[in-house]
């Protein structure tokens, strides 16, 4: 928690910590969902993208679980207190998440495995990329009026499945439509990049919040940044 927070009546952090609690919850249950469906056509169509993507929703069941656990602490002092330790674990996460990736992209690359169509994957791919947009938004809301950094640090990872979806989408696409079985391995490193992003910008505490309105000058200090949080 923030500065920011401390200009909040005890009701509405209350009503924004619930908030989060059910927002965590409704993104933990569509990522279960998410990763069973995507490692399981991924291993029946060799697919390192809709594998990488599947881990990645575990990843962020990880990191949700992360926050909810924060959150799940009554006192406002105890949560301040897990703040810096749930961003470390929602970064590990995405780095444990690229180095999988990345490893697999380049075995797939060199010719260990060619991957086949997966009408699954794309109905899935779709259905994240309608879903996770509506999901982020409004945890990041929620997390920046409240001056959570690892609520809004969540929110990027539920805001990089939409990415990671429509890479995927594409990579699943290209090779059911022009039979580009190297799209799928060159979406799975996508991926990896962009979590390695996220994952440093989790560890840094990075985008966490936003300038206290009243003022003008726009500092760690006088926005109510978390230490190591870059302001808008």
């Amino acid at each position: 928690m923030t500065a920011i927070s401390l200009g909040l009546s005890p009701a509405r952090r209350d009503t924004l910590t619930r908030r989060i609690r059910l927002l965590v919850a409704a993104t933990i249950t569509y990522n279960v969902i998410e990763a069973v469906v995507a490692i399981t056509a991924g291993t029946l169509a060799s697919s390192t993208a809709l594998i990488g993507f599947g881990l990645d929703s575990i990843t962020e069941v990880s990191s949700a679980a992360a926050v909810a656990w924060q959150f799940s602490a009554r006192d406002h002092a105890v949560r301040e207190a897990r703040e810096q330790r749930t961003l470390r674990i929602i970064a590990v996460s995405f780095f444990a998440l690229a180095a999988y990736v990345t490893v697999d992209s380049v075995r797939a690359l060199t010719g260990a495995g060619e991957a086949e169509h997966s009408i699954p994957g794309i109905v899935l791919a779709t259905l994240s990329l309608a879903i996770m947009p509506f999901l982020s938004a409004a945890q990041r809301k929620a997390g920046r009026e409240l001056g959570s950094a690892s609520a809004v640090a969540d929110s990027k990872q539920t805001l990089l499945c939409t990415y990671l979806s429509a890479v995927l989408l594409v990579g699943l696409l290209a090779n059911l439509l022009l039979g580009w079985s190297w799209a799928d391995p060159i979406a799975a490193l996508v991926i990896a990049v962009i979590a390695v992003k996220e994952g440093r910008d989790a560890w840094q505490g990075k985008g966490c919040c936003a300038p206290i309105p009243t003022l003008t000058v726009s500092t760690t200090e006088s926005c109510g940044c978390a230490k190591g949080c870059s302001c808008c």
